[in-house]
């Protein structure tokens, strides 16, 4: 049986995911996994070079 707790946290996920989803289709931008900040941040720049 699922706790309360994790059922409000899936819901709250599933939220965040759907807007994270919609903004990432609406600003044309891929999504990669970064394991570090800076390897965010280099991916990030080309992003908002683009965009711009």
């Amino acid at each position: 049986m699922i706790k309360l707790i994790d059922k409000i946290l899936s819901r709250k996920r599933a939220v965040i995911e759907s807007v994270n989803d919609h903004l990432k289709n609406l600003c044309k931008i891929e999504h990669s996994r970064h394991r570090s900040v800076f390897n965010f941040l280099v991916n990030l720049m080309p992003d908002l070079a683009a965009y711009t």
